[in-house]
């Protein structure tokens, strides 16, 4: 993935997942960062620290434990070699691998335990730069999936696409493989090259893409001042920096003189939501509505309102580009822009990031990133699993591709020029 993630420290991304990590993989498609709560403010003391719940049995743990201790042989062992029954080590790797299949139990492929390794890589990919591919991937219907690759980065350059299908990676599958796993392996020093298994929609059988990995600098905020009157702000992610860095942005469209604005957030995988609050709120009047997460009844809904900058008129002119790789806090910024009529979105369904996940600490060197809320529109409708369908579809064909054309930003300036 993108290696990507967020946290809430929610982030929309990891990764993307969720969120946004850069493996850079992201954890995918989306852990939103809020930003306020910390994971373990929204537990309870007593959630924290108390024994097992009183109705369920144990025993059988305790038991499988005991078995092993008493009769495992590991086969990569020598036949001469004394094999002790438990350490202190490999009964610690079997409490994380616990908590693991807790975690996968619950059949939700945004949540998952990061144990000490990979913990510790997720907290310094939100740093700044790291080594890669430079794509968010998800478990989609149990199949490792590309969310997006960035701008940009090693896995567009080889040809990855949104909604590509991770058969294997190098010569291993990856059924029943999760996002950490899947980032822990596709990780690896500039240089190397890794080999990716893909079936894409279209395709007549599986082909095998190599992508030479690098240092992955995430990319933030672009800006186009076209020709013919079109200013166009290309995001490509949301991090702690995006809202400064799109204020800069706004500047010189408001400076260009210009009228018409589109906003690229195709391929972006999100991060942020605290960054997706902001940048709306330059568009819509103070109290509005942008997005609410739903609790379930596990706690109070969360609305997020717009800030009020909301500097434009009724004479700004703005569109919206989306697509498969556009999730969480993309998907967020973009249905609130339409919902309260400040743009027409254009391009295709989005990915269908639905849902709010938290990092949660369980040790000091470990944690779980858990789903604990869904993403409710300003209408108060869930976002859809199958994403969000734009106002005027457009696909892009792998010939249009091939031949530098990009039907879905003609599109735009099309229906920005008309409206």
């Amino acid at each position: 993935m993108y290696e990507s993630s967020g946290t809430r420290n929610i982030s929309l991304s990891y990764g993307i997942v969720a969120c946004t990590v850069v493996a850079v993989l992201a954890f995918g498609a989306g852990f939103v960062a809020a930003g306020k709560r910390t994971g373990s403010s929204t537990l309870s003391p007593l959630s924290l620290t108390a024994g097992p719940p009183p109705d369920v049995d144990f025993s059988p743990v305790w038991k499988a434990w005991a078995v092993i201790d008493e009769k495992f042989v590991p086969v990569s062992v020598a036949s001469s070699t004394p094999v002790a029954s438990s350490s202190a080590d490999s009964n610690q790797e079997r409490v994380w691998g616990m908590i693991e299949g807790l975690a996968a139990s619950l059949n939700d492929p945004y949540t998952f335990f990061l144990p000490p390794s990979e913990n510790e890589q997720f907290a310094s990919d939100m740093s700044g730069s790291f080594e890669g591919v430079g794509m968010e991937v998800a478990v989609r219907e149990k199949v490792l999936t590309v969310v997006s690759p960035l701008k940009g980065t090693p896995a567009e350059r080889a040809g990855l696409r949104s909604g590509d299908l991770i058969l294997k990676i190098n010569d291993e599958l990856t059924q029943g493989m999760d996002v950490a796993e899947a980032v822990k392996k596709i990780r690896g020093p500039k240089g190397t090259v890794i080999t990716f298994m893909v079936l894409r929609d279209g395709w007549n059988a599986q082909r095998e893409i190599k992508v030479t990995r690098d240092v992955i600098n995430i990319p933030v905020v672009t800006t186009t001042a076209r020709p013919d009157g079109v200013f166009v702000i290309e995001v490509a992610t949301f991090t702690s920096s995006s809202p400064d860095l799109f204020r800069n942005a706004l500047r010189e469209f408001v400076k260009s003189g210009d009228k018409m604005l589109i906003l690229d957030l195709r391929g972006n995988p999100g991060g942020y939501l605290g960054a997706s609050v902001d940048m709306a709120s330059w568009f819509l009047p103070l109290g509005k509505v942008i997005v609410t997460e739903d609790y379930a009844g596990h706690a109070a809904n969360v609305v997020h309102r717009s800030l009020g900058y909301n500097i434009f008129n009724s004479n700004l002119k703005m569109v919206v580009l989306v697509d498969r790789g556009s999730a969480s806090a993309s998907e967020i910024l973009a249905d609130a822009l339409r919902a309260h009529g400040i743009a027409k979105l254009v391009g295709t369904n989005t990915f269908g990031k639905g849902s709010v996940q938290e990092l949660v600490e369980i040790t000091p060197e470990t944690a779980l990133k858990i789903t604990v809320a869904r993403w409710l529109a300003p209408d108060g409708v869930h976002i859809p699993q199958d994403g969000i369908t734009p106002d005027v579809e457009v696909k892009i064909s792998e010939e249009d591709i091939k031949a530098d054309k990009d039907p879905q930003l003609d599109k735009a300036v099309e229906l920005v020029r008309s409206l």
